[in-house]
């Protein structure tokens, strides 16, 4: 009954913004010229608006990838996995896809680098029932996490849309997630990327499954805009695209400069 009403709400959620969203045609052919598949949407907070490019792909859930990282600190904070973003965890002693990642580390350093065994180890300390119930709390995506505590982020069957992803990332730059402001300044911090004048850009990466995120907010003039772009993506040369793309988009409308 519980997964019956919470189709129903993505199923309303999914109308409302294939109602109200607006288009942007420089957007649009930013990623014509680009030769890109994907979806870009912010969400301006204060005008309850979007601006949207693919506004059907924006509704479709997808793996979240290493952006789930910004999930996963939360909660590894608020259960005590770790004391603080910079208690360091073990990265295992194994030979890793990047020599970067064969470190142990904090999660300060760790998200960074989207350093995957570091956040497994996370994932593991959390454990699965306690995951389950702090997903099912955010109301993240699909919430569904299968019996794997240190993989259905990266392999399913965790999903989540774009629309959703800005919508989370509202509610954290607010922090009005169910965690304490401390714990969600903490992950604030991890995570802010750039600054410019009067404006803040907090993001993640991430990429599995041939699907490529990068997802954010941006804090200006006593507003939040919150962002997801995803694409399709087999080959790591395409992985610039995915900032490259974002940060064009949200020049165009003036969010940055």
């Amino acid at each position: 009954m519980k997964s019956f009403f919470a189709l129903l709400a993505f199923i309303f959620c999914t109308s409302v913004i294939a109602d109200t969203y607006h288009a942007n045609q420089k957007i649009d052919d930013l990623f014509l010229k680009a030769n890109v598949e994907g979806t870009f949407i912010v969400f301006n907070v204060n005008k309850s608006s979007f601006i949207a490019h693919n506004s059907l792909r924006a509704n479709k859930r997808y793996i979240p990838a290493s952006t789930f990282k910004i999930a996963n600190s939360l909660i590894g904070l608020s259960v005590g996995a770790v004391k603080n973003v910079d208690d360091v965890l073990p990265y295992g002693g194994k030979p890793q896809r990047f020599k970067s990642w064969e470190k142990d580390m904090g999660l300060r350093d760790a998200i960074k680098i989207s350093n995957v065994p570091i956040y497994k180890e996370l994932a593991h300390r959390i454990g699965l029932e306690r995951m389950k119930a702090n997903v099912q709390k955010m109301n993240y995506g699909n919430n569904q996490i299968g019996s794997t505590v240190d993989s259905f982020w990266l392999e399913g069957p965790l999903e989540i849309s774009a629309f959703e992803q800005t919508q989370f990332l509202s509610q954290l730059a607010q922090k009005k997630l169910p965690f304490s402001n401390e714990i969600q300044e903490s992950v604030r911090d991890i995570i802010k990327l750039d600054e410019g004048e009067g404006w803040v850009l907090y993001g993640k990466t991430g990429w599995s499954n041939n699907i490529g995120w990068w997802v954010g907010w941006v804090e200006k003039q006593d507003n939040i805009y919150s962002f997801a772009l995803n694409m399709d993506m087999t080959d790591i040369n395409d992985a610039p695209k995915r900032i490259e793309l974002s940060k064009a988009s949200l020049k165009i409308l003036g969010i940055i400069d």
